[in-house]
């Protein structure tokens, strides 16, 4: 069995173990420490969508598919004012030196610009005639395009005298995101770690037991981000999966410890060697830990169904990060608690606390006297009750979730003390227009009669500005100038340019999207710009969503049942989990879509960001099966050691219980101060996904795991074990749980009738 071999290499060679592990450490952090420079913060297209093949026609036959770069100058005394246009002549000479810019349109008319129709210059002026705009698109993938923005927009951005330079656009929120999250990186570990340490005091009362889950996160992390930096140069890796790294292996690695260190003390503390419980430790903690971790890497793996880079680099360093935190716990701790033996209670920090408070430290209580019995007791003595409340109740928190909206997301998840997100208000607020170009491409080359009939007719669409055609500008049916810009044809394609002066991520920008569709145009055409994308983005989730459920749920259903040879199980569990996860959704609806709480210091933009809710949902899935893991493996094991006979089902829950339900607890809260941790991000996006994974990590320990789960296993009763004749001996067979020498029943209170 490989647990009872990987006892026995911590026990032959602990300090190989820990050496090789010092040393793949310290290579990790030299190869790992340039990695959060070199990652990007996109990835949220899906390659294969209508937007992204019009994307790609852009720049490849019309050099117009960068990423937008926009100028924002403001002048008191007017935009023709001699300051001002000194400061856009600035800007464009920095645009025309730069080979990463295409497609310069401005407001003034300087040595290096020419003078913008009315139309278009009507556009790039905002009412009060006070700031002008200066647009442009920056050449490259995710990761050079908000590097080259930012080097040619720094020098020029800032006060001048009386006129103030912003720049804003997708290529500088971009790099405002990536810089954001580097600084949130250390926050975050700087937070979560040291109240990590207090709590595993709390727990284990030695310090030498507290800070060996600490080494075993540092291991994790370090190693994770070097594989995070070998991963980009074969494939996309967002920014964002270095944070989601971070924080699930301090959770999962002290987590996993935890687990692996409370039950060889259980152990020494019923009188084993430390060679003795090394091995019983390895072969029951060690396993269900494995188990625990095979079943959050399989709720990852559902991720990469997903076609956006975004999303399965998440999936991916959340798989490295599982994987070496399980290595971390059967590897390198055992390693560890080999070395220290008995001496892992030395330290004991509490001790000086209860004699400076005037009290007793607490002493080692049987199973039967601890909170958690008595509560797993008194849950199933009133089990039907318990159901109902608990049920309504998290009903009740997952109400908001009916009225989810899902968006693209842009430079409203950046703090508004960032350059890209003040620039973005002021476009939101002065030039609405400018923020919903529809890019129409024809991928053929059509008579110029026909494509300036097309452009004609759209031009008619209620809301629309104006629109680009290869031979001019047109404005509600009319050809009002010989301006092309945002229009061109070449030999192979033709692309037009709509401005709107709807909100892209409204209903009315998307009817209006829908109408423009409709009008009849000389060939097939593919639709781009932000309000495509947000649908093409919305669509691809929302299509991929049912099979990642079925995915995960199947996988659910399939561990468990391996777990517990149990049919009912498997099921309560999923109910469970489900249950979780309405709350989960229900409070991240509420918060943040919604704006309540002041949306955690966000602003509220009437919609959640698309690509997180999947991964939310995989990530929050498999950590709640994490615990289910760890109680239903103690259960089944109080079960196959009684006497199965009556009252045996309540005796192995409440026992079962009894002796994980402070250690659950325990990691609950360890993982809800990482996720809490992550909450102090200034990036809208990491703040929801630490409030989504906090509420569920809560809300399952505390009152699923401790509550529900023994009111629903009294109900059941026996029918908890049953199985099918064939399923049982197909899980005789293949589960993977030992079924030990039955022992003499303990005592145990009678429940009587559930009620």
């Amino acid at each position: 069995m490989i647990f009872t071999k990987l006892s026995a290499l911590a026990q032959r060679a602990p300090r190989i173990i820990i050496a090789t592990a010092a040393l793949l450490l310290l290579a990790a952090g030299i190869f790992g420490a340039p990695v959060s420079a070199q990652l990007p913060a996109g990835g949220y297209d899906d390659p294969g969508s209508e937007s992204a093949k019009a994307q790609a026609i852009l720049a490849n036959d019309f050099h117009a598919g960068g990423m937008p770069i926009v100028f924002e100058i403001t002048d008191p005394s007017g935009v023709d004012a001699p300051a001002a246009r000194a400061c856009a002549q600035n800007v464009l000479e920095a645009l025309h030196n730069s080979r990463y810019v295409q497609q310069i349109s401005s407001y003034w008319s300087t040595s290096l610009s020419e003078p913008p129709e009315p139309a278009i210059a009507a556009s790039l002026v905002s009412s009060d005639h006070r700031t002008g705009l200066i647009v442009a698109q920056i050449a490259g993938s995710d990761s050079d395009a908000p590097q080259r923005a930012h080097d040619i927009a720094n020098p020029i951005v800032g006060t001048h005298g009386d006129v103030t330079v912003k720049a804003g656009g997708q290529a500088i929120a971009y790099y405002d995101v990536n810089r954001q999250l580097r600084k949130d990186l250390t926050t975050i570990e700087a937070i979560a770690m040291p109240l990590c340490f207090v709590v595993l005091v709390w727990i284990f009362g030695s310090a030498l037991a507290a800070i060996l889950p600490l080494a075993v996160a540092v291991f994790a992390i370090e190693v994770t981000t070097a594989a995070l930096r070998a991963l980009s140069m074969f494939t996309s890796v967002s920014v964002f999966a270095l944070n989601l790294a971070s924080a699930l292996c301090i959770a999962l690695a002290i987590d996993y410890t935890l687990f692996i260190i409370n039950r060889y003390r259980e152990e020494l503390v019923s009188g084993k060697t430390p060679r003795q419980a090394m091995a019983v430790t390895m072969n029951t903690g060690g396993r269900t830990v494995t188990y625990s971790a095979v079943t959050v890497a399989l709720s990852l793996v559902a991720m990469t169904i997903f076609p956006m880079y975004f999303l399965r680099s998440l999936a991916y360093a959340g798989l490295i990060g599982v994987s070496l935190c399980l290595i971390g716990a059967l590897v390198v701790a055992p390693a560890l608690l080999t070395l220290l033996g008995d001496r892992i209670d030395k330290w004991d920090l509490r001790k000086p606390a209860y004699r400076l408070i005037g009290r007793e430290a607490p002493k080692h209580k049987a199973p039967q006297e601890t909170f958690f019995y008595r509560s797993a007791v008194f849950a199933m003595r009133h089990a039907v009750p318990v159901v109902l409340l608990v049920t309504t109740l998290y009903v009740i928190l997952g109400i908001p979730a009916l009225g989810i909206k899902v968006a693209y997301p842009d430079d409203r998840m950046l703090p508004t003390t960032a350059q890209a997100r003040q620039a973005g208000d002021t476009m939101r607020e002065s030039f609405p227009q400018s923020g919903n170009a529809i890019r129409i491409v024809i991928p053929s080359r059509e008579p110029a009669s026909a494509v300036s009939g097309y452009a004609l007719r759209l031009s008619r669409v209620t809301d629309v500005v104006s629109v680009a055609a290869p031979d001019g500008t047109y404005v509600n049916g009319k050809q009002v100038s010989t301006d092309t810009y945002g229009a061109a044809q070449a030999k192979g394609a033709t692309y037009l340019t709509v401005s709107s002066s709807l909100d892209p991520y409204s209903a009315a920008g998307k009817a209006q999207l829908a109408d423009l569709k409709h009008i009849e145009a000389p060939a097939p055409t593919l639709f781009g710009g932000v309000a495509q994308q947000n649908i093409d983005d919305v669509n691809a989730i929302v299509n991929k969503v049912p099979l990642a459920f079925i995915l995960i749920a199947a996988t659910t259903l399939l561990l468990v049942f391996l777990l517990t040879g149990s049919i009912l199980l498997p099921i309560k569990a999923l109910v469970m989990n489900v249950l979780s996860l309405t709350a989960a959704f229900g409070a991240m609806v509420w918060i943040f879509q919604d704006g309540h709480l002041g949306g955690f210091g966000t602003t509220a933009t009437g919609h959640i960001n698309a690509e997180f809710i999947p991964f939310i949902f995989g990530v929050a899935f498999g950590l709640s099966m994490d615990y289910e893991v760890f109680v239903l493996s103690r259960v089944r094991e109080e079960w196959l050691n009684n006497d199965r006979g009556s009252g045996a089902n309540e005796r192995a829950v409440a026992l079962g219980l009894a002796r994980t339900g402070r250690i659950v607890t325990a990691a609950a809260t360890v993982m809800a101060i990482v996720f809490v941790a992550t909450i102090t991000s200034q990036v809208q996006a990491e703040r929801m996904l630490g409030t989504g994974l906090a509420i569920t990590v809560l809300l399952d320990a505390f009152l699923i795991r401790t509550i529900l789960i023994p009111a629903f296993m009294r109900l059941l009763g026996r029918a908890n074990w049953w199985a099918p004749t064939p399923l049982s001996r197909w899980h005789t067979r293949w589960g993977l749980t030992d079924e030990p020498r039955r022992a003499a029943p303990q005592p145990f209170e009678e429940i009587g009738q559930a009620v």
